[in-house]
């Protein structure tokens, strides 16, 4: 059973940064797709940013929103996911949620709450 911990969120006005990290209890980086999702209150979950591996290239995926103002990455040595944010506004006010699919499987963290607000 693979287990994700995510850290790093908080309270941050328009305009400021944070980083994200998701802790994976096995070394699973490598042959997984890790992502971010994050859920509003009175919305649904939706997908931030993706990271994979494909043959030697790392290939990032990101949600039109985020787009130029997060990036995904990982340390495989930590068995970590990051998610920098940066240029954050109100909207981007949710619970992250860090997810690992690995061989069918998938995983969830606990989620951990970011609030954008002056």
């Amino acid at each position: 059973q693979v287990q994700l911990v995510e850290s790093g969120g908080g309270l941050v006005q328009p305009g400021g940064s944070l980083r994200l990290s998701c802790a994976a209890s096995a070394n699973i980086l490598r042959n997984s797709v890790m992502g971010w999702y994050r859920q509003a209150p009175g919305k649904q979950r939706e997908l931030v940013a993706t990271i994979t591996s494909v043959l030697n290239s790392v290939i990032t995926n990101y949600a039109d929103s985020v787009k130029g103002r997060f990036t995904i990455s990982r340390d495989n040595a930590k068995n970590t996911v990051y998610l920098q944010m940066n240029s954050l506004r109100p909207e981007d006010t949710a619970v992250y949620y860090c997810n690992g699919k690995v061989l069918g499987d998938d995983y969830w963290g606990q989620g951990t709450q970011v609030t954008v607000s002056s």
